[in-house]
């Protein structure tokens, strides 16, 4: 091993899965223990000192600060005649709550995170009042973990109020609390162990005539998945989802009864059926018999809601593909990706077109990454609000009306990529199937040349990787790089076969796609190996795993971000399991096992092999990705690489995945990593 990175022991450690036996060198390393954290100290300043070393961070840092933006739109909310909108205060690291009669002008501070009696500003989560607007419900974060808990907040007088649920939140896929009707109380969904276990259950507090908290009594169908309950817009029914990728609506209650009785809905179709109740009808959109996506009504009183056959179809499939449906007022917003850009569709609750509202350009509508998160949270009853960007404008909040000729602008873009070019191209696959790709350049750099090159890809997990801002990413952009934007397999774009493509015992195509993607980017003289890097997060940072040790030779740059990369040592916690059973394998098979392993990064690391430079960046707080992943790779690549490009490690503390990170730790991040691809590229000198 170089001498250059702190001593690693290995131990004689073995992983067993199915009965397939796996060395596991290094497993000392998941352990949470002072020699764990003494050497990933050790680590995370050696890169510290390589990336300081550049001479262009300070000017990339401020490059950097510029083009940050929001991934996922925290969206403002109307209730009780007011406004309630997230808001960071000048020079400060996390958003205030503000409410006002006016958005975004004027208004009153009822959260301000710096004020409140905590050991550094914690994170908002979510923010949901109540619907006679008199109380404000919160999700609070301590320690970037993204796990959180309620907190209730008198709107008239700003005080905080005790009566609230001890129970933490995972995180905010759940979208916080669902205020009953009356605002006597909330539906929320909790974790009732440790996160990595992930025992989720939803409860109801109600808090007249005194609080209380129980557990709903709901019949689910899966042991480990996030659940929510919604509630109808005229207040008079409950619907209970669970399935984070594929909804399904599992029981049904009157909130109009006495008591509240749960009834089976739909409990036997394993597709997905993501939608709201309307009225007497539950609607929803449906990849049943449509892999692009249909609109279907199912009554609530059906005597067999699992009969799609019975199905009522309001919009037919098309060659659009058919993501969510938000009801305001008496009509139907439907969003849809056309060759991956968002389109919107208002139609009546018949499925009647009624019209096509425009956008400000070619671009994506900023919703959330699955399914679940898109049919929770509606901003106002009467108006479609919503985050709209593209690859070169900054995310800007937008509302319309029916029957409207224009959407109205609430809040401009703050940030703008000048005088840039964006390609839509297209890379062919090992099997023959087409991969599309958008390529960001600035417009004073030829096409036909090689540049310095950035590919950021997902590819699984049912996620549409859409063309939106790629926010601090803008800054490799505006210091003359290529920024690549890749739809692979396995992503939600193009639809259910995209991802049935991209997963499970297909899951190989979604890497194929990657080298795809890097091979035609040289073929066309647009880039080489030497200039070529690639990045991803999560399920994305488990792709840059693959690209590194899969092809070692597309590559001058590898960024694996909070990733997993032991796809089997993963498999002993219940929610990498979940993960990989849900993604991945049959984790009972012994041959999907193998097949597994030839897909996880930590047993492709091979002794000899002249790796490219790699970083490597998680955080010691994340429940989903834990940084143990991202200790063992690297201790087992710079034991096993011949080259002399580093292998370096920086786990951050007081992070998780990502989303709740302070804003000033997240700059610091983005400045590191980006660095050090941009040292490595040899991007340097600009203005």
């Amino acid at each position: 091993m170089n001498s250059l990175y702190p001593p690693t022991r290995r131990e004689q450690a073995v992983d067993t899965l199915a009965g397939v036996a796996f060395e596991d060198p290094y497993r000392w390393l998941e352990r949470d223990s002072d020699e764990v954290r003494a050497w990933q100290l050790s680590q995370a300043g050696l890169a510290e000192a390589h990336v300081g070393e550049w001479p262009y961070l300070d000017a990339l840092k401020k490059l950097v600060a510029h083009f940050t933006t929001e991934r996922f739109v925290m969206l403002p909310r109307f209730a009780g005649g007011q406004w309630f909108y997230a808001r960071a205060a000048e020079g400060a690291s996390q958003a205030q709550v503000i409410v006002s009669s006016e958005l975004y002008m004027g208004g009153r501070v009822l959260f301000d995170p710096a004020a409140e009696d905590f050991d550094r500003p914690p994170f908002l989560s979510w923010t949901v009042p109540s619907p006679d607007g008199r109380t404000l419900a919160i999700g609070i974060c301590v320690d970037g973990s993204e796990n959180n808990t309620i907190r209730l907040i008198d709107v008239k007088s700003g005080r905080m109020l005790s009566d609230v649920p001890p129970q933490t939140l995972m995180d905010a896929r759940t979208g916080g609390v669902q205020w009953l009707p009356d605002s006597s109380g909330f539906f929320f969904s909790a974790i009732t162990s440790s996160a990595i276990e992930f025992e989720q259950q939803v409860f109801l507090h109600r808090r007249v005539p005194s609080p209380t908290t129980t557990r709903v009594d709901i019949q689910w169908t899966e042991d480990r998945d996030y659940r929510v309950v919604t509630i109808g817009g005229d207040g008079r029914h409950a619907i209970a989802l669970e399935r984070l990728r594929k909804p399904i609506p599992v029981a049904v209650a009157s909130l109009t009864a006495k008591s509240l009785h749960w009834r089976p809905f739909v409990t036997q179709i394993d597709g997905t059926v993501a939608g709201h109740i309307v009225g007497d009808r539950y609607v929803a959109v449906t990849d049943v018999l449509a892999p692009r996506g249909r609109l279907v009504a199912i009554p609530l009183d059906s005597e067999d809601p699992n009969d799609h056959q019975q199905w009522e179809e309001l919009v037919p499939q098309s060659d659009a593909v058919l993501r969510t449906i938000t009801p305001v007022g008496d009509v139907l917003y439907l969003t849809e990706y056309v060759d991956t850009y968002t389109r919107i569709r208002v139609v009546s609750h018949q499925g009647e077109p009624l019209e096509e509202p425009p956008l400000p350009t070619r671009g994506a509508i900023n919703e959330m990454a699955f399914p679940l998160m898109n049919l929770v949270g509606r901003p106002h009853p009467q108006m479609f609000v919503f985050a709209f960007s593209s690859l070169t404008v900054g995310p800007g909040i937008y509302v319309h009306a029916a029957g409207d000729a224009v959407v109205r602008t609430l809040r401009g873009p703050a940030v703008e990529l000048h005088d840039t070019v964006v390609e839509d191209l297209v890379a062919i696959s090992s099997d023959g199937t087409p991969i599309p790709y958008r390529a960001v350049r600035r417009s004073d750099l030829s096409s036909d040349h090689p540049h310095p090159t950035l590919i950021y890809a997902y590819g699984g997990l049912n996620v549409p990787w859409v063309p939106q801002f790629p926010g601090h990413l803008a800054a490799f952009v505006a210091a003359g790089g290529v920024y690549v934007h890749a739809h692979l397999r396995g992503g939600g774009e193009f639809g259910l076969e995209w991802w049935q493509a991209g997963r499970m015992a297909n899951k190989q195509n979604c890497y194929d796609d990657l080298f795809a993607v890097a091979e035609h980017l040289s073929a066309t003289n647009r880039c080489t190996p030497e200039l070529l890097a690639v990045t991803g997060g999560s399920n994305g940072g488990l792709l840059a795993g693959v690209a590194v040790t899969q092809r070692p030779d597309l590559w001058k740059v590898v960024v694996p971000q909070v990733p997993w990369l032991d796809l089997i040592g993963t498999c002993r916690d219940p929610w990498g399991k979940m993960y990989v059973t849900k993604e991945l394998a049959d984790v009972d098979d012994p041959a999907q096992v193998r097949r597994l392993a030839a897909i996880s990064p930590y047993h492709l690391v091979r002794e000899g092999v002249r790796y490219p430079a790699v970083y490597l960046e998680a955080g010691d707080t994340d429940p989903r990705c834990p940084p143990w992943h991202a200790r063992k790779f690297a201790a087992r690549l710079q034991q096993a690489t011949s080259g002399t490009a580093p292998i370096l490690l920086h786990v951050w503390d007081n992070v998780g995945h990502g989303a709740a990170t302070d804003k000033n730790v997240a700059l610091a991040q983005n400045t590191e990593w980006l660095g050090f691809v941009m040292r490595h590229l040899g991007v340097a000198g600009w203005e």
